[in-house]
C-alpha cells in the first residue's frame, strides 16, 4: 500500500509545475505569444485498452496545429497535465505567478492558457484578478477530444493566439474564448456539458467575436478588480441553497473552520428560517458569509424583511454579492479576504460592482 502511494505522489508531482517549455516558429517578424498548457479534454486521447480519456501529449499536439506559426512565434510551456476538475486555488496561484513572469518579457506579447473547461471560468477569473500585467491573457481548451474525428481543440487554440496578437482585443483583462466568443472572466459561465458552445455571458454579452484571423470588437470591459496575491488563502466554502434547507449542513461548514462562506441563495438574497439561525451563528463565530442567488441572472439584493428574507441577512452583518454568482465570489472572498482580512466594510465594497 506504501508503494502505491508513493507513485501516486511521484505522478502527480510530474504533472504539476513541470514548466517545460519549447520555442515553435522560424519567424522572427511575427509576435511571440507565450502558451501555458495545463491540461484538459482538449489533449485528451482515448486508451485503446479502456476506450477512456487519458492526458496526452499536449505540446506536440500544439505543434500539429495548421497555419499556427504562419501568425505568431511560439513559446510553448508545459505548466501541467491535469485534468482541470483537479484544479485547486493554490494551483491557479502558481499559474498567476508563473504568467506574470513570463510576461515580463518585452518581446512577448500576451499568453494563452490551455485549461480545461470544467474550472475555466474560475481559473480564469482567479487569475484576473491577482494577474500584474495588463498585456492580453487567453484562457482556451476544448469541449471534443484530441482523438474525436471532429475537435475543437485546434482552432480554438489558433483563434486565442490571434486574439493575443490583435490590437482590437486591447483592455479586456483575462478572456475565455471558444468555438469564436470572446467572453470576460468576470461574467463568463459554462452552461454546456459537452457542446462547443458551451460558454456565454450572459445578460452582460460577449466582448468580441474572431472571425478569419481578426477580432471584432463588441463590448469594452467596464468593471476590473485588482489584488495582492498571497500564499496564504483562508479556508472558503460555497454553500448552494435549496427548499427545505437542513441546517446542520450549513452547521458543520461552520465548525468545520471555514473563516468565510459564500450562500447561493434563493431569488434576490433569501434563505429560509432555520438557515438564518445559523448564520446568525456563524457570524457570532467571527465567520465571513456573502449571499449570491442559484439565479444565473439580475441583482442580488437585500428586499425582504421576513425572517432569512434579505433584509434582515443584512441586520446580521451579512455580505451582498450583487452581481457576482457562487464560483467566482468564493474566488472574490478568498483573494479579498487576503487582502483587508475580515474589515466588513471593505469586503462589502468589493463585492457591490456590476
Amino acid at each position: 500500500m506504501k508503494k502505491v502511494f508513493f507513485i501516486t505522489i511521484l505522478f502527480l508531482k510530474l504533472n504539476i509545475f513541470a514548466n517545460e517549455h519549447v520555442v515553435y516558429g522560424s519567424n522572427p517578424d511575427l509576435p511571440t505569444v507565450a502558451i501555458f498548457t495545463t491540461g484538459g479534454t482538449i489533449s485528451e486521447k482515448k486508451d485503446p485498452k479502456t476506450g477512456l480519456l487519458v492526458p496526452a501529449d499536449i505540446i506536440n499536439f500544439i505543434k500539429t496545429i495548421p497555419n499556427i506559426t504562419d501568425i505568431a512565434h511560439l513559446k510553448i510551456i508545459q505548466f501541467s497535465n491535469i485534468d482541470s476538475s483537479q484544479m485547486t486555488p493554490n494551483i491557479w496561484f502558481e499559474l498567476s505567478q508563473s504568467v506574470d513572469k513570463v510576461l515580463k518579457d518585452r518581446k512577448i506579447a500576451g499568453a494563452v492558457i490551455v485549461h480545461g473547461t470544467d474550472t475555466m471560468s474560475e481559473g480564469a477569473f482567479f487569475l484576473d484578478i491577482t494577474l500584474k500585467t495588463d498585456k492580453p491573457v487567453v484562457f482556451t481548451g476544448a469541449m471534443r477530444a484530441a482523438s474525436d474525428p471532429y475537435p475543437d481543440g485546434p482552432f480554438n487554440v489558433y483563434n486565442a493566439v490571434c486574439q493575443v496578437c490583435s490590437k482590437n482585443a486591447l483592455n479586456w483583462g483575462v478572456t475565455v474564448t471558444l468555438n469564436q466568443y470572446i467572453n470576460s472572466a468576470r461574467d463568463v459561465e459554462k452552461i454546456n456539458t459537452t457542446n462547443p458552445q458551451a460558454f456565454t455571458s450572459g445578460e452582460k454579452g460577449y466582448l468580441g467575436y474572431i472571425f478569419n484571423n481578426k477580432v471584432f470588437r463588441i463590448n469594452n470591459r467596464l468593471y476590473r478588480q485588482k489584488f495582492s496575491l498571497s500564499k496564504n488563502l483562508p479556508k472558503v466554502d460555497l454553500y448552494t441553497d435549496y427548499s427545505g434547507a437542513r441546517p446542520e449542513i450549513l452547521r458543520y461548514i461552520v465548525d468545520s473552520g471555514a473563516e468565510g462562506i459564500v450562500i447561493e441563495s434563493l431569488g434576490s438574497g433569501n434563505v429560509n428560517a432555520e438557515l438564518y439561525d445559523v448564520i446568525q451563528y456563524a457570524i457570532k463565530k467571527g465567520v465571513i458569509i456573502v449571499i449570491t442567488s442559484i439565479v444565473p441572472q439580475g441583482g442580488v439584493f437585500p428586499i425582504y424583511g421576513t425572517k432569512g428574507g434579505g433584509q434582515t441577512l443584512e441586520k446580521l452583518g451579512v455580505i451582498f454579492s450583487n452581481f457576482v454568482r457562487g464560483d467566482k465570489a468564493r474566488i472574490l472572498l478568498m483573494i479579498a479576504m487576503s487582502n483587508v482580512g475580515k474589515d466588513i466594510e471593505k469586503l462589502s465594497d468589493i463585492f457591490k460592482n456590476p
